[in-house]
């Protein structure tokens, strides 16, 4: 059983197509997808999209690099949060300076609304950050984001910030880069990263892994991420499976466990 843990069904290259996507991810043994929010004025469309499919949740929250669009506040991310039962997570939300550049008080502000959102509500935070690692490790440090743990999504970061964030309660998360040619950094990482704070993704529509690098993604596909994975630790892919699995619901709290999780 494999778990995606980020991805945006609700995009349009995915959304059309989600009755082929939800066939081929159960040929695939992906049991569960985690549909990420990135804004507000498109979230009901996603809730609606993830409400009849039992494999699917989802988060509430706006993406960093989203500027101008609806400001998220305190009240409204966990007032949509606790409304329902399929929203799992605060987030995406974080820092990244790799295309906006300063001033970005803005974005700062909006990373510690959805932090105290993630606490107040008691629901992880999905943690976006892209040439921003010293902000990103101050601003959770400052707002007690280790109270709410949560996920470093498709993390492309040094390991001594992997680190930092897993000593704040926080899971590491590997997307299709993992696979690419050139990614050595990223493979080096995952080495070494503990198979207890590991979680999986696609990230799709993006990032489509070897051997559909270019290519439209789709949670199905993540069962390359995890053989990659397995291969660099040089360990069973059944082994990488279980323990990312586990990790998801153990994390995402709000998800029904699997009748074969149970005891896990």
């Amino acid at each position: 059983m494999y778990v995606d843990s980020h991805c945006h069904l609700d995009f349009p290259a995915l959304s059309e197509n989600l009755d082929t996507i939800l066939a081929d991810m159960k040929r695939n043994q992906v049991s569960h997808a985690l549909v990420v929010s990135v804004n507000l004025p498109d979230w009901p469309r996603l809730i609606e999209m993830v409400k009849p499919h039992p494999q699917l949740f989802a988060s509430v929250g706006v993406h960093p690099d989203y500027e101008d669009t609806t400001e998220p506040t305190v009240d409204d991310l966990v007032d949509r949060a606790g409304a329902n039962d399929k929203v799992v997570a605060i987030g995406e939300t974080g820092l990244d300076y790799f295309r906006l550049s300063e001033p970005l008080n803005w974005q700062r502000e909006r990373f510690r609304t959805h932090i105290r959102a993630a606490r107040t509500s008691n629901l992880p935070l999905i943690i976006h950050t892209r040439a921003s690692r010293e902000d990103t490790l101050r601003l959770m440090r400052e707002e007690g984001a280790a109270e709410c743990g949560g996920v470093m999504h498709c993390f492309t970061e040094s390991l001594e910030m992997a680190r930092a964030a897993i000593d704040m309660n926080f899971y590491i998360s590997l997307s299709g880069i993992v696979t690419f040619k050139k990614a050595q950094e990223v493979q080096e990482l995952a080495k070494v990263l503990p198979l207890d704070r590991l979680l999986i993704e696609t990230d799709s529509p993006y990032l489509a892994p070897v051997p559909y690098r270019g290519k439209t993604n789709d949670p199905s596909k993540v069962i390359h991420v995890a053989e990659k994975i397995a291969e660099l630790k040089g360990i069973p892919v059944a082994q990488v499976a279980q323990q990312s699995t586990e990790n998801f619901f153990r994390l995402f709290g709000k998800v029904p466990r699997p009748a074969e999780l149970t005891h896990a």
